[in-house]
């Protein structure tokens, strides 16, 4: 115990001398949470939306306006020529394009069908699918007006008769902002970059600089050197999550709705892999470059692209899907969004921290075992 405490020291005091250390554990995860706190939204708002309108009417006017009132679209062309129009959505320019054709409000008061031209520039399917759901809930309700506006016009009354009225009630993010969603994913990303990038170069920089060989040849053994190198930077990454998730409460204001104790347990369970996986990139790799290069292809992109961070696993071909069940990163965003956003606990989550604990043992484990290999 008092061997592996003086290399607890020793580790810490060689992480106190490291300047740029420090600027990377503690100032850049709360700057990459600031931008992509901010960047990291989903919400489709101010679509840049370019009108031609050829029947020029009263009625025309109220239909574009619409568009411009609903708080997604943006309408910020209005053009007289249809090659216009196209050339806006060719260039970029403008995401959607409203085309009213002439004669609109007459056929509306003859009771006949009106022909609206909609362009929406597809390179983005998702924002193009949630564009046009905008675009057929404005115009279905631009088309119960003319009907109640056509019907009291001509005299005929509307009786009364009864109806199905749905209230919609959003449990844990009554706003439905993304940013809420995605943050907490972004502390989970930003805790697996930290701990798996520093364990990696850190180990392999001592190597390069050959006091690696001058730990070996003194009486500390494999074990007391590997928890000896891996517990500092666990507790530099516990600092770092909670750096973030301060960032997350005070800046962004999104609350903590579960037990804060248990979200810190679970990230504790959650770094006995990503540390395991650091270790093992350390034990590949000869320089600091190639760690680097290794931990973010080999360990780092695909948990960013498997645990449903960037893309819905449910979206996966079925054998991807069978893949993301080993992926630790995926069962820590269940783990901090069900306790940030839904305030669950461990009897809600104790399945997904089971299998973390499982994976990151035999992670460490094996990790252990080939880095004690690569010392004698």
């Amino acid at each position: 115990m008092r061997i592996l405490k003086i290399f607890l020291i020793k580790e810490l005091l060689q992480f106190k001398r490291d300047p740029k250390m420090f600027m990377v554990v503690l100032i850049a995860p709360v700057i990459q949470l600031v931008f992509l706190g901010y960047a990291a939204n989903r919400d489709i708002r101010n679509i840049e939306t370019a009108v031609f309108d050829m029947d020029k009417s009263e009625s025309s006017r109220r239909y574009a306006e619409m568009f411009g009132s609903s708080g997604y679209f943006n309408i910020k062309y209005k053009v007289n020529d249809y090659g216009e129009l196209t050339n806006l959505v060719d260039e970029g320019k403008a995401f959607t394009g409203i085309v009213i054709e002439k004669d609109f409000e007459k056929n509306i008061s003859l009771q006949r069908t009106a022909d609206v031209q909609i362009i929406i520039d597809g390179s983005d399917g998702n924002k193009a699918s949630i564009a046009a759901g905008y675009i057929q809930s404005i115009s279905s309700d631009f088309s119960k007006e003319v009907s109640v506006e056509v019907l009291e016009k001509s005299g005929v009354k509307i009786p009364p008769f009864g109806s199905v009225e749905t209230v919609s009630r959003v449990w844990y993010n009554p706003e439905l902002s993304t940013r809420n969603y995605m943050l907490p994913g972004i502390v989970g990303l930003i805790l697996i970059i930290i701990t798996t990038s520093l364990t990696s170069l850190a180990i392999v920089k001592e190597r390069e600089l050959g006091t690696l060989e001058q730990l070996i040849v003194t009486p500390i053994k494999p074990y007391q050197m590997i928890t000896g190198k891996l517990i500092p930077f666990a507790i530099l990454g516990i600092i770092s999550m909670t750096l973030v998730l301060s960032v997350m409460i005070f800046w962004f204001g999104i609350k903590v709705k579960g037990s804060i104790l248990f979200l810190f347990i679970a990230s504790i369970i959650f770094m006995l892999s990503t540390l395991g996986l650091g270790l093992f990139v350390s034990t590949i790799s000869k320089t600091q470059q190639q760690a680097m290069i290794t931990a973010a292809f080999l360990v780092i992109m695909p948990m960013i692209f498997l645990s449903g961070f960037t893309f819905p696993i449910e979206n996966m071909p079925v054998i991807i899907q069978y893949i993301t069940y080993i992926i630790p990163l995926k069962y820590f965003f269940i783990i901090i969004r069900g306790v940030v956003l839904k305030g669950l606990g461990f009897y809600d989550l104790w399945k997904e921290c089971a299998v973390l604990l499982f994976m990151g043992i035999v992670i460490m484990v094996f990790s252990s075992l080939r880095f004690s290999k690569r010392l004698e």
